[in-house]
C-alpha cells in the first residue's frame, strides 16, 4: 500500500483516441485523466491507489458473510455494507467504509448510522457506542496500536478512523481488506448482541468484552493489525 503523487504532463493523443477514451470515461463515471492513468498504469503492471481502493473492496466482499447487503458507490473510494437488526419497526444497519486516496495515518473512514428517528433506538445506539468507545477500544488498543483513534458521536450515528498499517507491518490489499471485514462484522455482531441482553445489560457487556478481547488476541497471534 503505497501513496502516490501526480503532475501534470503534456501528451500528444489521437482525437480518435481521445473521443473513445471520453466515451469510456462517461460509462465508468471517472474522468478522462484518471482513466488514462489507470490504462498505462494496467500496462505497466503498477498499482495505483485507485486499484489498490478496488482490490481492497473486492477483499473485503469476499470475506463477509451472507447476511450482509454489499452496495457499490459510485466513486471508487466508497463502500455500503446494510445488515438487518432485530429490533421494532426493523431497522436495518449501514456501515459505509471510506478509503482515502493518499493515506497518512489513517487510511480511511468507517461510518455507521440507522434511518430511523425513533428516539428510544437512537438513545441505546448512543450508549452502546458509547460503551464501543471507552468501556473496549479505549481500555484494550492503547499499546497495541501506533496511533490514536479520532471517533464521531452524535445521536446514535458512529464515524471512526481507520488506521494505516505502519511500515513494518505492509499488508497486501486482500489482507487490509479482510481486516476491515473482521472488524465490521465484529462490530455487527456486538450491535446486535447489546440488542438481544438489553435486559440484562451487565451481563450482555460482560460477555461482549470477553469476545473483543479474543478478536484482539487474535489478531496477534497471527500478526495482523489493529485498525
Amino acid at each position: 500500500m503505497i501513496q502516490m503523487g501526480k503532475s501534470v504532463y503534456s501528451l500528444v493523443l489521437m482525437d480518435e483516441v481521445v473521443d473513445a477514451i471520453d466515451q469510456m470515461a462517461y460509462r465508468n463515471n471517472t474522468s478522462r485523466s484518471n482513466l488514462i492513468n489507470q490504462i498505462l498504469a494496467e500496462h505497466v503492471s503498477l498499482a495505483t491507489p485507485e486499484k489498490r481502493m478496488k482490490d481492497v473492496f473486492t477483499s473485503l466482499e469476499q470475506f463477509m458473510d451472507e447476511q450482509f447487503q454489499i452496495q457499490f458507490m459510485p466513486s471508487d473510494s466508497m463502500l455500503s455494507i446494510r445488515s438487518p437488526l432485530r429490533y421494532k419497526y426493523k431497522p436495518t444497519i449501514r456501515y459505509s467504509v471510506e478509503l482515502y486516496r493518499n493515506p497518512g495515518p489513517y487510511a480511511g473512514r468507517l461510518k455507521v448510522q440507522f434511518r430511523t428517528q425513533n428516539l428510544q433506538l437512537i438513545r441505546l445506539l448512543q450508549s452502546f457506542f458509547e460503551f464501543w468507545i471507552s468501556s473496549l477500544e479505549g481500555k484494550y488498543l492503547p499499546g497495541r496500536i501506533h496511533d490514536s483513534i479520532r471517533y464521531e458521536l452524535n445521536d446514535g450515528r458512529f464515524s471512526r478512523e481507520l488506521l494505516f498499517p505502519p511500515e513494518e507491518q505492509k499488508l497486501t490489499s486482500e489482507e487490509f481488506g479482510n481486516s476491515i471485514a473482521e472488524y465490521i462484522q465484529l462490530l455487527d455482531s456486538m450491535i446486535k448482541e447489546y440488542f438481544a441482553g438489553l435486559d440484562d445489560l451487565e451481563a450482555a457487556a460482560g460477555h461482549m468484552e470477553k469476545e473483543y478481547i479474543a478478536y484482539l488476541n487474535e489478531i496477534e497471534k497471527r500478526g495482523g493489525v489493529y485498525l
